[in-house]
């Protein structure tokens, strides 16, 4: 029974976790850019985002367990 509410526990806290997250990127993302102007930058820093998710993803699904 304890296995089942701690595993219930942590799929909540994933859900919850995984939404903020989502909210939290999407309104960088957009406030990004409103704020850079030119397409060169836009494309160095979407690059720049690309690279680090390519590296951030597996480490933060580690931690999750996912």
């Amino acid at each position: 029974m304890a296995k089942l509410l701690g595993e219930l526990l942590f799929d909540l806290l994933r859900v919850l976790v995984g939404d903020l997250l989502k909210r939290v990127a999407l309104r960088v993302c957009a406030w990004l850019d409103q704020n850079i102007q030119s397409r060169r930058v836009k494309i160095i820093v979407g690059l720049l985002l690309g690279v680090a998710a390519y590296f951030l993803f597996p480490i933060v699904l580690g931690i999750l367990g996912l």
